[in-house]
């Protein structure tokens, strides 16, 4: 790997397409749950891996690549998303009441499933959904990257996690099944 990061740094060609061709699985799991669709994915992704390729000369080969890239292919998401901020939907969380409600799923809920229903969050949603329920990033973190409030970060999660929980009752209803690791998973870092 370290050979073909050398050749990345000297901007060889076969070096770049090799890196790409390694890491395009990987970049596009974490482009997909960003982005809406595959088209968009596939944007951020070719974003991301330019921004790799300009700046690859500033990793730090003592860390791991893959954290490294995942990073600038977070990042790359997040910079789509300021791009189209005027289309986003903030509001404040005090402006809404929490209603704790348990929910059935289906257990067999797969993976795609799961991403489709990620993706038809609203761009606002599905973004601080991502980076806090998924990546780990904290409401403050959020709110710096994203240049909005901490309790709009708070609001647009929560709204998040209702509008998945209404999708999977939704596909629960409709497969009669009883289950609850999705919902664990949406709710695990509350």
């Amino acid at each position: 790997m370290q050979a073909i990061i050398k050749g990345c740094i000297q901007k060889d060609r076969s070096s770049q397409y090799l890196l790409y061709k390694e890491f395009y699985s990987y970049g596009m799991g974490i482009c997909r749950r960003y982005a809406l669709n595959e088209f968009d994915a596939g944007d951020v992704l070719n974003e991301g891996f330019l921004k790799v390729f300009t700046h690859i000369d500033k990793y730090d080969e003592s860390k791991p690549f893959k954290t490294w890239l995942a990073r600038i292919i977070t990042n790359t998401a997040i910079d789509k998303y300021r791009l189209n901020l005027k289309f986003s939907n903030h509001d404040d969380i005090n402006d809404h009441i929490h209603i704790g409600q348990e929910a059935a799923i289906h257990a067999d809920l797969a993976y795609k499933d799961l991403l489709i229903m990620i993706q038809s969050l609203s761009p606002a949603y599905r973004m601080v959904f991502n980076l806090y329920a998924i990546d780990g990033y904290t409401h403050e973190e959020i709110a710096e990257l994203l240049n909005i409030s901490v309790g709009t970060s708070k609001s647009n999660l929560f709204k998040a996690r209702q509008k998945l929980q209404e999708k999977l009752l939704a596909f629960d209803k409709n497969n009669d099944s009883i289950g609850g690791e999705a919902m664990q998973q949406i709710n695990k870092h509350e």
